[in-house]
């Protein structure tokens, strides 16, 4: 059992940065970590992704190039640098562990994963 538990969300102005980080309770050397968010009447959509095989990374098309996923695999711990915030990013931000997934893509875009934190709030509003 893997319990995981996010922090770093908040109020940040549109063009802002933020960093979620996402601590587990156990070892996370095998295990694909993932950043997922939901937006009010939205549906949950997976935002990146990263690999324990080879370090390997999926990002949605949202968020590319202003979003850069990491792990510390001694510190049992994932991050997602959020940069350039638009009021769109605004949502609760999920991390998500999975021990055997077919790829980081397949993990971000089917949300099957075994181990899910309980969220951070993302507001962006100036």
């Amino acid at each position: 059992q893997v319990q995981l538990v996010e922090s770093g969300g908040g109020l940040v102005q549109p063009g802002g940065s933020l960093r979620l980080t996402c601590v587990a309770s156990g070892f996370i050397d095998y295990y694909d970590i993932g950043w997922f968010r939901q937006a009010p009447g939205k549906e949950r959509e997976g935002v990146s992704c990263i690999s324990a095989r080879d370090g390997s990374t999926y990002y949605a098309d949202s968020v590319k190039g202003r979003f850069t996923i990491s792990r510390d695999n001694a510190k049992n711990t994932a991050y997602l640098q959020m940069n350039t915030l638009e009021p769109e990013d605004t949502a609760i931000y999920y991390c998500a562990a999975d021990r055997v997934p077919e790829s980081v893509q397949a993990m971000c875009t089917t949300g099957w994963v075994d181990y899910w934190g309980q969220g951070t709030r993302v507001t962006v509003s100036s």
